[in-house]
């Protein structure tokens, strides 16, 4: 039975970090707008389940790690005491005090927001059925789909042991297992898995290609491996988990590497990191008339509009790379576009971040892309040892790289790996959006001394001889 029916100008449904921007900035833009989500508050995957937990328990690992290398400074901590409960409630605090101030910003801007699940009955109708049992119904003119991503599941390895966990359930923190197996070694994994060997776990690695962080930079990627390599247990690539098995005091797993042979090592836990799935099923999207592709993500213009002219999609719902920051620009483009405004998602750069010690970061072209599309670039390292800042951190295993037009001289890409690394990347993502020249980046003055001269002196050997890196020509 339908409770009541709500008129509204915008729907949106889902409220991450592409959800509820969409809606504020279409109220901004003085639409009526409702919100439809799952949880109390906006907030969405990412404030909740993913990129804010995670990032508040990476910041205790990093504490740990600091505490734990600072004898090499003459300051004697000891072995730091871990209260996993406090730490716990650090991490819910921080999503707490985001979401819910998400939650004040929807109601100062008139967001008409409504707890539940919504599925499209027709091109302008959203069934919502709440907690409770009741349903209501949004009628729209426009609705923007931000449903997000899940975690990919591996049917394989679904055997209904709560030591088996997905990357939701390695945030809540259940205990630190003495040893655990992650399986895969994209950033997930490596971010999770930097967490519990930090608190003490035994973390193995196992990764099906030749590399961790596959599509990520191989000379950054080179450097935070070899960091990885002494903080992990082991790192297993170019090796395939066959099945797990549930035993006692463990999940005994057979993997094969590339010899082809089988073998079996027993974990306390395990991770399962392999990717992430679009939130497009049982949406009805089919009353719409908007399909999915084949990995089900909807097809969308650079408007964000899907094939019905009505109906937007953004986020990770819509194709990759799925990142809260793309998302968000997207949600933008989407409210704008139904104000009538001329807008379009055509950025040149959307920067990747991983949140490991040391961070990776790295935006435009990748030395990879540009030798795959054969493009004529020149291409400049700036090793971090020869960084003033870096070294006063003890930090020196950083490097910087620019990838640059050898016809124009324009900066087509950037990357970090280092301390504070996504951060600086932001430098680097302004300069490919403004077309700036390797001489833009060099002629600018940078602080002294910071990380942040990197970047310059990476732009300075692209002309000649950095500052602080000599090269016989």
């Amino acid at each position: 039975m339908t409770d009541n029916i709500v008129t509204t100008q915008v729907l949106v449904l889902g409220g991450g970090p592409g959800g509820y921007p969409a809606a504020f900035r279409a109220a901004d833009l003085g639409l009526d707008v409702t919100l439809v989500d799952l949880e109390k508050n906006p907030g969405g995957v990412c404030l909740y389940r993913g990129c804010i937990p995670s990032k508040a328990l990476l910041h205790a690992a990093k504490v740990l790690n600091e505490a734990r290398e600072a004898a090499e400074l003459g300051i004697i901590f000891g072995e730091p005491t871990i209260d996993l409960s406090q730490l716990r409630n650090f991490k819910d605090k921080v999503v707490g005090q985001l979401t819910g101030g998400v939650g004040m910003l929807s109601k100062q801007r008139k967001v008409r927001f409504i707890q539940g699940r919504g599925q499209f009955v027709d091109s302008h109708t959203l069934a919502v059925t709440h907690a409770d049992g009741s349903t209501s119904q949004v009628q729209f003119e426009y609705a923007i789909i931000a449903t997000g991503s899940r975690p990919t599941v591996i049917p394989a390895f679904d055997i209904g042991s709560e030591r088996i966990m997905d990357s939701t359930a390695a945030l809540a923190l259940p205990e630190i297992p003495e040893t655990l197996l992650v399986v895969g070694g994209g950033y997930i994994g490596l971010e999770l898995g930097s967490v519990y060997a930090a608190l003490g776990s035994k973390v193995t690695v196992v990764e099906m290609l030749p590399r961790i962080l596959a599509t990520g930079d191989e000379d950054l990627v080179k450097v935070l491996a070899k960091q990885l390599a002494d903080r992990f247990e082991q790192i297993m690539v170019n090796t395939a988990v066959l099945n797990m098995e549930e035993v006692e005091g463990g999940i005994r797993v057979r993997l094969r590497g590339l010899d082809g042979q089988p073998f079996e090592q027993t974990f306390s836990r395990v991770l399962v990191s392999v990717g992430r799935k679009p939130n497009s099923a049982g949406l009805g999207l089919e009353n719409l008339g908007v399909a999915v592709d084949g990995k089900g993500f909807i097809p969308v213009d650079a408007q964000r509009r899907t094939h019905a002219p009505h109906i937007f999609a953004i986020g990770d719902v819509a194709g990759e790379p799925m990142l809260a920051h793309k998302a968000t620009h997207e949600g933008r483009v989407a409210a704008e576009a139904i104000a009538g405004q001329p807008t379009t998602f055509d950025p040149l750069a959307i920067p990747a971040v991983v949140f490991t010690d040391p961070e990776v970061a790295w935006c435009g072209l990748t030395e990879m892309e540009a030798e795959a599309q054969r493009r004529p670039v020149q291409v400049t390292r700036f090793p971090w040892g020869a960084s003033g800042r870096a070294t006063t951190l003890g930090r020196s295993d950083g490097l910087t790289k620019l990838i640059i037009d050898s016809v124009n001289d324009r900066v087509l890409g950037v990357g970090i790996v280092g301390a504070n690394a996504g951060e600086l990347i932001s430098e680097g993502v302004l300069a490919i959006e403004m077309g700036a020249t390797a001489a833009d980046l060099e002629l600018t003055i940078h602080p002294h001394p910071t990380l942040s001269e990197t970047v310059m002196e990476s732009a300075e050997a692209v002309s000649g001889q950095s500052t602080h890196v000599y090269r016989r020509k």
